[in-house]
């Protein structure tokens, strides 16, 4: 097995690590994978993102797949909708006291994973994060995932900034590598201008 290999293989045991810990959460919960991950992502985000087309994008599934999960999670109470006031097809998601309670449950899941990265030195970790970061960039432009949230594909990110590696334009300042985000509530997706 050659080192690229090596690598690949080691994402997937780790990638199935995460499952196996996603899939005991929502065993003991009476839940699906794709309901807890909802349910934290209803945690973490703002009110624009919490709707059935966001959340489709987010997890890269279709709108009928995403409204079936959440159909359940209001059925059992984890979450309320917010209808639009002028158009009773589209709301927006929030969660109930008991959806909150179970996603910040749940949303220690990772802690395992956590504690073992954490064990790395700082400049490992950091070259760790920029080679995924990369990896991830490259997939999300070969059509592999498609929304990233992550510095590289953000219309305020800049590499090579007046000497700086990483800069956020947004901010107006430069970033350390551990300051680099893949889930920015200000991302800003990249404007591609229409061919003439």
């Amino acid at each position: 097995m050659d080192l690229n290999q090596k690598i690949v293989v080691s994402l997937e045991r780790i990638s199935q690590a995460f499952r196996v810990l996603l899939w005991n959460e929502s065993k003991q919960l009476g839940l699906s994978p794709i309901q807890i991950q909802i349910l934290n992502f209803l945690l973490t985000h703002s009110r624009e993102k919490r709707k059935i087309s966001y959340l489709a994008k987010e997890f890269d599934l279709t709108k009928a797949t995403i409204s079936d999960s959440v159909k359940i999670l209001f059925r059992k109470s984890f979450v309320d909708k917010e209808y639009a006031p002028k158009d009773s097809r589209s709301y927006t998601l929030h969660l109930t006291s008991k959806g909150l309670e179970t996603a910040t449950k749940t949303s220690v899941f990772f802690s395992q994973i956590e504690n073992s990265v954490d064990k790395l030195p700082q400049s490992e970790k950091e070259n760790l994060l920029i080679n995924l970061i990369g990896i991830i960039e490259a997939l999300h432009n070969s059509g592999v995932i498609s929304m990233q949230r992550m510095c590289f594909s953000c219309s305020h990110y800049s590499r090579d900034y007046d000497g700086n590696p990483h800069f956020c334009k947004l901010m107006n300042r430069s970033l350390l590598n551990q300051d680099l985000q893949i889930n920015c509530p200000e991302f800003e997706s990249i404007k591609i201008p229409p061919i003439v």
